[in-house]
């Protein structure tokens, strides 16, 4: 054990060993010792030196510490020696004492190296993988850190190993969950080199809850409060959302945008801005703008705008950006975050234009930012970031084009004075001594009249005084004046792509900017010199925009018509050389530049020179103006007329869309009202199974009753000698005779109501016959929708017969009733016989007409079925039937409340015959035969005798 101690730091007679002979030791005692404390020992001191000798530890114990991976897994201490070994051999990072005592650099890649090969054998990160799977610390952790390492040195190789390993990045995923802090976080730090441009990775992590838990740990650690954590884990969510729009819909459907509102809660102090808390916010602002990014599809990114401004994040990042104490650059990225969030959302340009700053008087936050970008006081890339703001608002934004152009006309300028408006401050940008003020300006207004021909046309009313005295000259005039004058590059550059953008596919611009005659001499002067590097930029816009007259010329000025103009170019500029110079444009450094993204990014303001939008409206022309020089009369007259004929196809395809979108919303509302009629039908169809299930009860019911009242009539007639009359009772049978004849008349009157509601039935008939005569006179042309039409006035039929069965149920309950107080005062003296025939010839036809009413019950769920299949088919005929359908709803439900009147009123009236009845067993009369009712008013008359004889 004497190296052993050497190695150690203990004392030995000896001469000392050097590195590599020691090294060479202790790989041979962990390969050929039996005793695990020996290879633990020799392990713990080859950890010790790997970081002085990294390179011999690395060449000699490499293949050994794989060894003792593989075949010590029971010993967690030695497993924790190797794996610490094997990361400072591994990993580049250097400690800081090793800076300080000014060690020999190793070579640059030697990690890279030694990274190579530990992963030539696959299974060695399998191994590994194995081992971060151990709870134990002394294992996770130092796994962890040489995982990350050998995903720094040779990312894309592991990160395919790792994928094809079984279950390889769901067990990383663990890594979130666990309980140790220092562990959970340097697992973010490994997966955001796993995740690192590998899209299937990122989809895997995605899925294996990662937007959950990384949202869970900055809430945890205090959102944009938090330290390094939140910093890490806002980068590796941006790994995972930045160019992945899957797992960018998943971050939306998951409803994972309304979880970041919170981080941009600031209070109202916003002094305490430490430097962790703006990375923090910044990384949160950049992911926000991950979201909405222009170069995502145009439909999630719509989709991410929407969720944003209904979940108040878009209110909480207006909040931030007119709020006071906010750093700088945080103002600055919020803007830019603002700006991408509205961009293209008309409803969150709406809100934008709404929102006032907090000033006396309260003013649009977009005449605030305006102020800022024509101040030259502010820092350059605040005002690219105002610019950029203010031209996504006006991106796809046709109102608020219109309601910043309507602050430059003469009807709307506040005569006050009182308020400055987005106009009047774009104008004094325009014509500011700052160059970088009238490129902004310049900018922001050709915005403004993007792809908007009718707003080109008003802003050719701005009038401007340019001094006392003289009389006012336009816009138009005015641009041109400032460009003939020969002032800075950047400046000349702003206003000519602000007069291209202005005449492009207007002609009224272009006949206003020919009128001055001055014009196209200044433009053929600037392109026939032959100027600097610096001037060649301006001379092939002037080029662009000759062209432009050219090409939108409608020839309402005699010297300045098409053929004229090209005559012209020939004569002084020569065609080739127009065309050379109109190629200067795209094949400048700084218009490639542009082209890229929408957002301004330059690195000085001397390099602000091209817009975004520009470059797009100069690849769209540059082609047709070239072709358009070398064009003859006859040519431009053809391809006039060409155009004339695509703008009326247009005309005609827009009507045609138009038509389609409106057919499209009257079939959706039709198919609603199917399925809505559908529904009612068979809530009819139900109620009209239930009314005929009442009628059979009350059926019974009345059977029942008048079994009982012929077995009481019997008992009556047998007893009938022993009743004795008096005074007082023939009194009381006439009063009783009274009320019985009082219930008559009740009875008649509900039959006149029975009546008058089986009148308003066919009342019905008529107006829907009628109706479907004038269908047919409609549609004569038109054999289906007849056809369905007969369909419909069957069904409409259908219901009407149920109401009159249901009116026919009635007035048989009401005629057995009848019969019932027939029979209770008709003669006693009818014998046994008589009762016993009528009752059997009741049942009978009572029993038929059960059977008749099932039939029927039946017929009308084949018909119904019938008419189902009808109605599913059918979506142009139903809407003119509505109206008449409702109301025979209505007159069912009415006839079902009339119905249910009619059986309370027979219930309380069973009620008072039995009560009736009672009281004449009471007083000793006797009670008639219920079945004889062919006496009826006879058996009256002999009553009234029967009576004169007893008084």
């Amino acid at each position: 054990m004497n190296f052993l101690r050497g190695v150690m730091g203990g004392p030995s007679a000896g001469p000392q060993p050097s590195g590599a002979e020691t090294i060479q030791k202790l790989c041979d005692r962990v390969a050929s010792s039996t005793l695990l404390d020996d290879r633990r020992d020799a392990v713990r001191a080859l950890k010790s030196l790997s970081k002085k000798y990294r390179l011999e530890v690395g060449t000699q114990a490499m293949e050994h510490l794989i060894h003792v991976l593989q075949t010590d897994r029971s010993d967690s201490e030695i497993i924790g020696y190797a794996l610490d070994t094997l990361y400072n051999i591994i990993s580049n990072d250097l400690e800081e004492e090793e800076q300080e005592e000014n060690l020999p650099k190793q070579i640059d890649d030697l990690g890279s190296q030694f990274t190579e090969i530990f992963i030539k054998q696959q299974e060695n990160v399998t191994l590994l993988l194995s081992l971060v799977e151990e709870f134990d610390f002394h294992v996770r952790w130092p796994g962890v850190k040489l995982l990350t390492s050998l995903l720094k040195q040779q990312g894309p190789q592991v990160q395919q190993i790792i994928l094809v390993s079984p279950m390889g990045v769901s067990r990383l995923m663990d890594l979130l969950a666990d309980s140790r802090e220092v562990i959970r976080n340097d697992g973010v730090l490994l997966l955001q080199q796993l995740t690192k441009s590998n899209a299937a990775i990122q989809k895997i992590v995605a899925f294996e809850n990662a937007f959950e838990r990384l949202l869970d740990i900055i809430t945890e650690e205090g959102n944009s409060d938090g330290g390094i954590v939140v910093e890490d884990c806002l980068l590796l969510l941006q790994n995972l959302l930045k160019n992945n729009n899957s797992n960018q819909n998943f971050f939306k459907e998951g409803s994972y945008i309304q979880r970041m509102k919170p981080w941009f809660e600031v209070g109202d102090d916003n002094c305490g801005w430490s430097a962790q808390k703006v990375t923090n916010l910044h990384l949160m602002l950049q992911l926000v703008r991950v979201l909405v990014s222009p170069t995502n599809p145009p439909g999630a990114t719509s989709s991410c705008q929407k969720a944003m401004f209904h979940c108040g994040l878009l209110q909480q990042l207006c909040t931030i950006l007119m709020a006071t104490g906010v750093p700088a650059d945080i103002l600055t990225e919020t803007i830019n975050t603002v700006s991408e969030v509205i961009r293209g959302c008309q409803m969150n340009q709406d809100y934008f234009a709404s929102v006032n700053a907090p000033s006396n008087p309260p003013r649009p936050a977009i005449v605030v930012l305006l102020m800022s970008m024509v101040n030259e006081r502010q820092p350059f890339v605040l005002r690219c970031a105002v610019l950029y703001c203010f031209q996504c608002f006006l991106y796809k934004n046709q109102k608020g084009q219109g309601e910043i152009v309507s602050t430059l006309l003469p009807s709307t300028i506040d005569a006050t004075g009182n308020s400055v408006s987005a106009g009047q401050l774009l104008c004094g940008g325009l014509f500011s001594t700052d160059s970088l003020s009238n490129w902004c300006a310049a900018v922001a207004l050709a915005h403004a009249l993007q792809e908007n021909a009718s707003l080109k046309e008003q802003l050719l009313r701005v009038q401007l005084a340019t001094s006392i005295g003289n009389p006012p000259v336009s816009l138009l005039q005015q641009c041109t004046n400032i460009l003939s004058q020969g002032s800075k590059v950047q400046t000349r550059v702003g206003l000519l792509m602000l007069l291209c953008t202005w005449l492009s596919n207007c002609s009224i611009a272009v006949t206003h900017f020919l009128h001055n005659t001055a014009n196209i001499p200044f433009l053929t002067g600037q392109i026939a010199e032959n100027l600097g590097e610096e001037e060649q930029l301006v001379q092939g816009l002037c080029a662009l925009l000759l062209g432009i007259s050219i090409y939108y010329n409608d020839n309402s000025l005699e010297n300045y018509r098409k053929e004229k103009l090209k005559q012209l170019i020939e004569k002084r500029i020569g065609r080739e050389n127009f065309i050379e110079k109109l190629g200067f444009i795209s094949k400048h450094e700084l218009y490639s530049r542009a082209a890229q993204k929408p957002q301004p990014s330059f690195s000085s303001p001397d390099h602000m020179m091209f817009d975004h939008e520009f470059t797009k409206l100069v690849k769209e022309l540059e082609g047709v103006i070239s072709k358009a020089i070398y064009k003859s009369s006859e040519e431009d007259k053809k391809e006039e007329e060409v155009k004339k004929t695509l703008e009326q196809h247009d005309n005609i395809v827009t009507h045609y869309k138009k038509v389609i979108r409106e057919q499209d919303q009257e079939l959706e509302e039709l198919k609603q009202r199917v399925n809505t009629l559908t529904s009612q039908n068979e809530q009819l169809q139900a109620t009209v199974t239930q009314q005929v299930s009442q009628i059979q009860q009350h059926k019974d019911q009345y059977n029942l009753l008048k079994v009982q009242l012929g077995k009481d009539t019997q008992h009556h007639n047998s007893h009938g000698d022993t009743f004795q009359v008096n005074g007082f009772q023939t009194e009381e049978v006439s009063r009783l005779k009274e009320e019985l004849e009082e219930w008559k008349t009740k009875h008649e009157l509900l039959q006149g109501q029975l009546r008058e509601r089986e009148s308003v039935g066919e009342n019905l008939k008529s107006p829907q016959l009628e109706m479907g005569t004038a269908e047919q006179s409609s549609q004569t042309s038109k054999s289906g929708g007849l056809e369905h039409n007969d369909e419909l006035q069957k069904e409409l039929e259908m219901l009407r017969s149920q109401i009159q069965l249901q009116a026919a149920e009635i007035s048989k309950l009401q005629l057995e009733n009848q019969k019932l107080q027939v029979s209770n005062a008709a003669d006693p003296v009818l014998g046994d016989g008589a009762t016993a025939a009528n009752s059997s010839e009741l049942e009978g036809r009572l029993q038929q007409e059960i059977k008749e009413l099932k039939s029927e019950v039946k017929a009308l769920s084949e018909e119904k079925e019938v008419l189902k299949q009808h109605l599913d088919s059918s979506s142009s005929t139903v809407a003119i039937l509505q109206d008449e359908k409702s109301k025979l709803q209505q007159e069912v439900a009415e006839s079902k409340k009339e119905q249910d009147d009619l059986l309370v009123l027979l219930a309380d009236q069973d009620q008072k015959l039995l009560a009736l009845k009672i009281k004449l067993k009471d007083l000793g009369f006797p009670v008639e035969d219920d079945d004889d009712i062919e006496s009826g008013d006879q058996g009256d008359e002999d009553e009234d005798g029967d009576e004169e004889e007893q008084d």
